[in-house]
């Protein structure tokens, strides 16, 4: 770890300032490629037309390029992996600035996939076609995070273009799939992509995220049994009708007290552990006993929560447990128990207040004009990935969201400007200047 000499910050800071409008266009060609989330069995969007508009620019900067579709396979006993995932189509992204040697790594990450925008009517402008307006630029990934990708991709390009031989290297990777399942950065963390210390330019307020919480999903599908409301209806042990919605709100009980239990949990910065229900499906006609009812829990839980392989082994058994525990008590779902479909399994992390990362970001940051504030996310993002894998301390530091995962979601222009700076300050004092 260096601290770079006046007259060096002083030339970044002002290439970067003079870039402002370089930097916009950059995250409005990213925001008009279409790359919403993908759900099982959706085809690939304009991914890879993403990731080779991305790789050119950096080849042209002096990157090394490697673009590629991981082996989906290599993921396979992960409890990240979404049944069916494959990369077909959808590449990700490593370039590296190669350093002259003697000094720790850096990464850049960023994800390249957005959320759904939700009602198209609702938006101010076309949520895929980027709009610049009294200083904020507007689009779905305006600062999730198609701006922060390009605060990174340009600070690297920044250092290229001022000659700054770096003493380490400087990798700058995007992938694919962290708002569904995390499994891009995984897969590139699998095939090899690592550093000594990172920086994911997430929307954090100029917070630096240190630590987030796990997430799982279970859909719990409750059997009942279908019959005319209108008509009486024996017991269920002669044939009669069985109401699954009814049957379900047992199920929806229990979770209830278990979150109540969670919320007593206790940490620095995150929230504690929470189980909420989030969709849901039953019955299929007014006037029939619903025969099937779906509800889908989103489970959040706290580092300390994690099992011994980091992720909700522990968190899943309990809830397990809860479950049982109130379906066993009805003599119905006793013997007709719900069936548990569990979804991806995305484990938290944390990173030591004491990190040098810490100290690297908290100056650059302040060096930008934007005073830091050790943070966190209580929702999870790619930085875990790495984390987890022994690939690198990767820490939050980006933008201010508005709008994230809203509608007329934007960034400021001058953020993503002040975000560019404090990426390019972080890369140079973390990985040494070579003379």
């Amino acid at each position: 770890m260096t601290t770079v000499d006046n007259r060096l910050e002083t030339e970044i800071l002002q290439a970067i300032a003079n870039s402002e409008a370089e930097l916009v266009e950059l995250a409005s060609d990213l925001i008009n490629f279409h790359t919403p989330v993908r759900e099982h069995g959706d085809q690939p969007q304009q991914e890879r037309a993403l990731q080779e508009y991305l790789a050119a620019r950096l080849e042209r900067a002096g990157a090394a390029i490697r673009l590629w579709e991981p082996d989906a396979a290599k993921l396979a006993d992960n409890p990240q992996l979404p049944t069916g995932l494959t990369f077909v189509g959808v590449p990700q992204l490593a370039a590296t600035f190669a350093g002259a040697g003697g000094g720790p790594s850096m990464l850049f990450n960023g994800h390249i996939d957005v959320v759904l925008p939700g009602p198209l009517d609702l938006w101010s402008s076309d949520p895929f076609r980027a709009e610049v307006r009294d200083g904020r630029l507007y689009g779905r990934g305006a600062c999730d995070m198609k701006g922060g990708v390009a605060c990174m991709v340009l600070a690297a390009e920044t250092l290229a273009r001022l000659g700054v031989r770096l003493g380490g290297d400087l990798i700058v990777n995007t992938n694919s799939d962290e708002e569904s399942s995390g499994c891009g950065s995984l897969a590139c963390v699998a095939d090899g992509v690592a550093a000594d210390a990172g920086i994911c330019p997430e929307p954090t307020d100029a917070e630096i995220y240190l630590a987030s919480r796990g997430s799982i999903s279970v859909k719990v599908i409750v059997a009942g049994r279908s019959g005319h409301v209108e008509i009486r209806q024996p017991h269920w042990r002669e044939g009669g009708a069985v109401n699954a919605i009814e049957k379900a709100e047992i199920v929806l009980g229990a979770v209830h007290e278990l979150g109540q239990r969670w919320a007593q949990q206790e940490h620095a910065y995150l929230a504690p552990g929470s189980i909420t229900p989030t969709v849901i499906h039953g019955g299929d006609w007014f006037v029939n006993y619903p025969a099937r009812c779906e509800v889908t829990l989103n489970i959040s839980y706290l580092p300390a929560a994690a099992d011994e392989h980091g992720y909700g082994g522990r968190v899943r058994n309990e809830v397990e447990a809860a479950i049982r525990a109130a379906t066993d008590r009805d003599p119905w779902l006793a013997e007709n128990p719900p069936e548990l479909v569990w979804g991806p399994d995305l484990p938290p992390f944390e990173i030591p207040n004491e990190h040098p990362i810490v100290e690297v970001m908290s100056e650059a940051s302040r060096r930008s004009g934007r005073e830091p504030k050790l943070g966190f996310t209580d929702s999870w993002f790619d930085a875990a990935s790495f984390m987890r894998a022994d690939a690198g301390a990767v820490v939050g530091y980006g933008p201010t969201p508005h709008g994230q995962h809203g509608i007329d979601e934007h960034v400021s222009v001058a953020d993503l400007v002040a975000c560019a700076q404090a990426l390019a300050l972080a890369a140079v004092n973390w990985c040494g200047v070579a003379h």
